[in-house]
């Protein structure tokens, strides 16, 4: 298989290159996929319809149906080999005797188990390490890091970082009221110039001073 990237330094933008429907991701947003070859697309969204394999998606299911999708936001980091799943619980209800999604064509009386759990949305400046797994639904805040090979399956506080299976807090990266003036300013959302601008406080600690600047 050729490798879509040159070397474990290169990385793409995401933006503008997706085509799945139900994936919004935001300016300046790349994946780092070497070492698993393939396109962000490709290999780390799983089970989302409008792929190439669903494009006929709202002819099956209707103009109606409540369809999931993955919302990352601006500046995101995402490492090789990462997976967002969607598609709720994929028809395997753990309430029911039997997991099993059964095919009714075969079998008449079976009954539908999908349920929905909802977009997965990532905030801004998120990092989420190679081979980590965000499950269906979870919502990622602002600035959180996911470790490597993190299996995420509840919802992540922003500035948050997380890691192990099942995934758990190990630290905030910073104080509450620090997260509240990141919270608060939003440094994604400006423009090029003035985050440019801003860099030198950005890119360093002082917090307090990047909020003074702004």
């Amino acid at each position: 298989m050729e490798n879509k990237f040159k070397n474990w330094l290169s990385s793409k933008y995401l933006k503008g290159n997706i085509k799945n429907p139900n994936i919004k991701i935001g300016d300046f947003t790349y994946y780092s996929g070497y070492y698993h070859k393939e396109e962000f697309e490709d290999i780390c969204v799983r089970y989302l319809l409008g792929d190439g394999s669903t494009k006929n998606y709202k002819e099956i299911y209707g103009e109606d149906f409540l369809f999931d999708k993955l919302e990352i936001g601006k500046f995101c980091s995402i490492g090789s080999g990462a997976s967002f799943l969607l598609a709720g619980n994929q028809g395997h209800n753990n309430k029911w005797i039997s997991v099993y999604p059964f095919d009714s064509e075969i079998f008449p009386n079976a009954k539908d188990g999908f349920r929905r759990k909802g977009d997965t949305v990532i905030g801004n400046d998120v990092w989420i390490g190679t081979e980590a797994v965000i499950m269906p639904g979870v919502k990622i805040g602002d600035g959180a890091i996911i470790a490597a090979r993190a299996v995420v399956s509840k919802d992540v506080e922003p500035y948050t970082i997380v890691g192990g299976n099942p995934g758990k807090v190990i630290k905030k990266r910073f104080s509450a009221s620090d997260i509240e003036k990141l919270l608060e300013i939003k440094w994604w959302n400006w423009e090029i110039e003035q985050i440019n601008e801003a860099l030198p406080y950005i890119c360093s600690d002082d917090i307090d001073g990047l909020y003074t600047f702004i």
